[in-house]
């Protein structure tokens, strides 16, 4: 099989899970797989968000697209504007002041 299919095949069985867990964090899931496979795997994906909290990080446009098809999906974009990472649309309000601790 190639690496595309054993990825499918794992995140298949990750996401049909019988005993899901709470949080679910994938990583730019799309990677080694097919395109034609994305809409499924956003099928997949907001099947199992009925039962877990679901954070997806994606740089993949078709994969996102067919996520915000879904009914239990939210797009959040983030870009980087001189240097720092800013979320899309945000009021300054809105964003958390981060405090880093010195070093």
């Amino acid at each position: 099989m190639s690496d595309g299919t054993l990825r499918y095949l794992l995140l298949v069985a990750a996401l049909l899970t019988p005993r899901p867990p709470a949080l679910l964090v994938l990583n730019e899931p799309e990677t080694s797989l097919h395109p034609d496979l994305l809409p499924a795997l956003a099928r997949l994906i907001a099947r199992a968000a009925a039962h877990s909290q679901i954070l997806v990080v994606s740089h993949a446009a078709r994969l996102i697209a067919a996520l915000e098809r879904e009914e239990a999906s939210e797009s959040l974009v983030l870009e980087k504007h001189f240097g720092a990472t800013r979320l899309v649309g945000a009021d300054e309000r809105d964003v958390p002041a981060w405090k880093w601790p010195s070093r």
